[in-house]
This record gives structure tokens, sequence and C-alpha cells, in this order.
């Protein structure tokens, strides 16, 4: 009997996704600040998860975090907003959009399949303190 060394078990923190997922948008700031906040926290303690596919919008106003589908039955932080996608649009194997198109901030093939839910909202909810902190001192 031979060993393949192929591990099929998820990684700690690992959401998985058994049907098409949601996609929670935020203003850009805010959300560029969430994934620098996930990163960090996932290098530090593995129940952080990471960050999954995040999509940007060719005006550069919003940024989508794939989440587990059903989230956005429950989703309610102000200043964001969670949408069934049912898998409309959605397309895993696209190259890297041209400029002014909606596109992947970070592609699904470079990180997890989907951002947990709640670590995207305290991420978030530390983004906008952040963010309000920073706009105070000026």
């Amino acid at each position: 009997m031979e060993s393949t060394d192929t591990n099929t078990a998820p990684e700690p923190g690992a959401v998985l996704v058994t049907g098409a997922p949601d996609l929670v948008t935020v203003p850009t700031r805010q959300g560029l600040e969430a994934v620098d906040i996930i990163q960090r926290a996932a290098g530090q303690a593995s129940r952080a998860g990471g960050v999954g596919p995040v999509l940007h919008d060719g005006s550069g106003s919003t940024l989508g975090f794939l989440v587990p589908p059903g989230t956005a039955d429950a989703w309610d932080l102000p200043g964001s907003a969670c949408t069934h996608t049912n898998g409309r649009g959605m397309r895993f194997g696209d190259t890297s959009p041209t400029a002014g198109d909606t596109g992947w901030l970070l592609p699904p093939e470079a990180v997890g399949p989907v951002t947990d839910p709640e670590v995207l909202r305290a991420a978030l909810g530390e983004a906008a303190r952040l963010i309000e902190a920073a706009d105070n001192c000026r």
C-alpha cells in the first residue's frame, strides 16, 4: 500500500462551500482595510481563517467578498450589503480584468474558497473604527 501524500482535509479555519456563494459589498476603503486585517489575523491565529476571493468594481468604489451561501439571509451590517448570487456571473477561470472592468482583487486560485462571515463582520467593524479615527485626526 502506497501513500500519495494527498491531504483532503480542509485547512484550519477554512469555510467549505456547497453551493453558489453570496456576495458582501462594501466601500473600497473599508474593504481594503478589512482585507489587511483578515490577512494579518490569519497569519497570527489559525482560527481566523483568512480572506477568500474579493472582487472590485470598475469604478473603484466597492469591493465584494465571497461568503458562504445563506449569509445574505442574516446579514445586517450597516454600510454593507449582502446578496444571494445563485451562481449568476460566477466564472472562476477568468483571467485578470482590463482597466475599468469589474474583476478580481484576490482571485479564487490565489486564496481560500470564501471568507468566513463572522471574520469578515469583525474585520469590517475594525476597519470602520480605524477609518473613523484616521479621518478625525485631520
